[in-house]
């Protein structure tokens, strides 16, 4: 039996040797057992809350190509202790025919996702609860909770005084650069000029990196960036957020907290900006805020406007990975040179120009006839594959029809015969019921995808040829347009002496399925095998230089 071990830990500050001694254990149990291990699987400090793990999609992705029969963990909390995620795996690898087993729990059934799903639940529930308290302790005396300040140090913890951890004291070096920022912004300097001085002297920023604008003025909603930060006038504020996971990314999302809920501490022996100063800052800011748009509650019409350029936003820098943001009109340059002074690539580029570059490419560069070929040779391999595995479920379906129906035959011949009708009545509605089921289960495979075009070259061929006339038509460019957004991944403008050398990085497969359409939704699997045969022929990421 072929058997494939997943381990994981979850966090920073446990040790990696803790995968090594998941899968020691769970090798010595396969050699108990004599099963031949054919794979391990393995995800270092990433939550298992979290389905955003590489090697846990990884073994669900083999699982359906049924590459192993047995799945060993040292317990059922390694794969997940989400409540959903358990019974979505548990599902997924009995589907496949797979079978679960934990060193802790022994085969998993459906009580042990149950009873281990809501365990993991709660005990995620907890230690969030009880993390919080602990760190709102600290605040309470006037400590850190987490997180270095600019201006401040943290001292070192004394393995004799445990409760000393936390405390700061004042970076005099860095209350200068602060003090400095907050009096050149009153006196009505630019954030962006700001920022651009300070990197040319040499100064790093919060974070160690260059100083930029938003690093000055951050959101004044949410107390974040320099001009915001209470601490420098000794107020301690903790928990203005809170954060919550999208069930649909298993990504953590910011939401600001009430104020009756923030935790607030006053540490005036941490004041670094006077108060005059403070004050004189937060006028301008409100001067600032009046003089631009205004706030409507349902949000400017800007607010919802799509992108003029196909490209906007996707725009890095190819020297230094900045973003390329507007410049001027319709041109665009690299942020980091306009707000950090960074960056030495001070070429820009005309939005138009590059968008119909990159289509142009697509026509071209990626047109070579023998790349496609060859994609077209794997994608009907890969989708022949698929299909011959949907016609064994199928003919599986209809031997299990060809049973059930034998079975109502026999009952009809025995009321014929004279056996009392009430007494197989039940059986009979049953297996009724049952022949209904796998014939509507059968009605499904049959409304499969088409067959694939013998010419599948060709085919993408007219497709790239008609893609710039689908982000042209009036009602279906505007979905193709978002679409086409959604799989380039970046555009890279690497600077060539005087010119602008362009790379893109994104889906090909996927970009040219526009010119048939917004895409429809399609099953996991069929996602899967785009990706991988477009990796297979070289697409993925689809990378070229014009």
């Amino acid at each position: 039996m072929k058997a494939v071990i997943y381990a994981r830990y979850s966090s920073d500050l446990q040790s990696a040797a803790s995968i090594d001694d998941q899968i020691r254990v769970c090798k010595e149990r396969i050699q108990r057992e004599g099963w031949h291990l054919v794979r391990s699987y393995s995800d270092r400090a990433v939550s298992g809350a979290s389905l955003l793990r590489p090697e846990y999609q990884a073994l669900l992705q083999d699982a359906r190509l049924q590459k192993f029969e047995v799945v060993v963990a040292e317990a059922l909390d390694r794969l997940s202790r989400d409540q959903e995620h358990v019974a979505h795996l548990y599902k997924a690898l009995s589907f496949a025919g797979v079978r679960l087993i934990t060193l802790s729990e022994g085969e998993i059934s459906e009580l042990h996702v149950g009873l281990s799903g809501t365990m993991g639940a709660l005990y995620l529930k907890q230690l969030a609860e009880k993390t919080r308290r602990g760190l709102r302790g600290r605040v309470e005396l006037g400590r850190s909770a987490g997180g270095k300040c600019y201006g401040y140090e943290i001292g070192s913890t004394s393995t004799n005084d445990p409760a000393s951890a936390g405390e700061r004291k004042i970076d005099e070096a860095e209350a200068i650069v602060v003090r400095r920022v907050f009096s050149l912004y009153k006196d009505g300097v630019s954030p962006r000029t700001i920022a651009r001085t300070l990197n040319a002297e040499g100064l790093r920023g919060p974070a160690g990196g260059p100083w930029g604008p938003s690093t000055i003025t951050g959101n004044r909603k949410r107390g974040t960036g320099l001009l915001n930060n209470e601490l420098y006038i000794g107020r301690l504020i903790w928990d203005r957020l809170r954060y919550v996971k999208d069930p649909a990314t298993g990504k953590r999302r910011s939401r600001p907290n009430p104020v009756h809920m923030l935790t607030s501490k006053e540490v005036p022996h941490l004041r670094i900006v006077p108060q005059e100063l403070w004050d004189a800052v937060k006028a301008r800011q409100e001067d600032a805020a009046r003089n631009t748009r205004p706030n409507h509650k349902a949000h400017g019409f800007w607010c919802a406007q799509r992108p003029k350029y196909l490209l906007s936003g996707l725009m890095k820098c190819g020297e230094c990975g900045s973003s390329f943001t507007k410049y001027g009109k319709n041109r665009f340059a690299c942020a980091a040179v306009r707000d950090r002074g960074t960056c030495s690539n001070k070429l820009t580029a005309h939005g138009q120009d590059v968008e119909e570059a990159i289509l142009y490419g697509l026509k071209t560069h990626l047109m070579q006839p023998e790349l496609f070929e060859e994609f077209a040779r794997s994608f009907v391999k890969e989708t022949n594959r698929h299909r011959a595995a949907n016609a064994s479920a199928h003919r599986e379906l209809r031997a299990n029809l060809k049973n059930v129906e034998r079975q109502i035959d026999r009952l009809v011949d025995a009321i014929a015969a004279g056996v009392d009708a009430v007494s197989v009545q039940a059986r009979l509605k049953a297996l009724e019921a049952e022949r209904a089921t796998i014939l509507s289960e059968i009605d499904q495979q049959i409304e499969h995808e088409p067959l694939l075009h013998p010419n599948l070259a060709m085919v993408y061929r007219d497709k790239v040829a008609g893609l710039s006339a689908a982000l042209k038509q009036d009602d279906e460019g505007m979905a193709a347009f978002e679409i086409v957004r959604s799989l380039i991944h970046e555009v890279r403008l690497v600077p060539n002496g005087n010119e602008l050398s362009i790379e893109l990085v994104g889906d090909l497969a996927g970009i040219l399925s526009v010119v048939d359409g917004a895409r429809t939704a399609n099953s996991a699997a069929s996602k899967a095998v785009q990706i991988k045969v477009v990796a297979g022929a070289g697409f993925e990421p689809a990378t070229f230089r014009l």
